[in-house]
């Protein structure tokens, strides 16, 4: 049982460092001189990369951008607490009670960030597809939604085991 838990600890930990990857770093869309992420986009100008705000306008509506914000911010913060919570239970309450505060953080972090990853497919870079493609925080956005998913069922199913 302790292999487990050991495993599943570490499917959380890889969760949440995809969840925070997907999040902080700048290729949700990428093109030849561009990389844009969910808080500005990055050109490359004479070789030096600098840091611009999103265009305004139709192509990056600032409601629906808020929201995928808010979304993959959510997903690491309940992800993390997941975690916590998660090291917590395992001390503090009696079999059938433990790991269900866990999987519900889970279960909340994969909506969030399945929220923002669909927000942001359906609403931007819509006519820009020879432009450029989805980068890879955009594809670790989608796995961190797996994962956790995953993460949030095991939980549901452990609850009843002996640790």
């Amino acid at each position: 049982m302790l292999i487990l838990l050991a495993g599943i600890f570490a499917l959380h930990i890889i969760g949440v460092i995809l969840l925070l990857v997907a999040t902080i770093d700048n290729a949700w869309w990428v093109g030849n001189n561009l990389s844009t992420d969910v808080w500005g986009r990055w050109t490359e100008q004479g070789g030096v990369w600098n840091l611009t705000d999103l265009p305004q306008g139709s192509n990056y509506p600032q409601d629906y951008l808020q929201a995928v914000q808010a979304s993959s911010v959510l997903a690491c913060i309940f992800s993390i607490l997941g975690i916590f919570v998660f090291v917590a239970q395992l001390f503090t309450l009696s079999k059938g009670q433990r790991f269900t505060v866990s999987g519900i953080f889970q279960l909340l972090a994969s909506l969030c960030i399945m929220i923002a990853a669909s927000i942001y497919t359906d609403r931007f870079h819509i006519d820009e597809g020879t432009l450029g493609w989805y980068g890879h925080c955009y594809i670790l956005a989608w796995i961190a939604f797996g994962l956790t998913f995953i993460s949030s069922i095991i939980y549901f199913v452990l609850r009843k085991k002996t640790a």
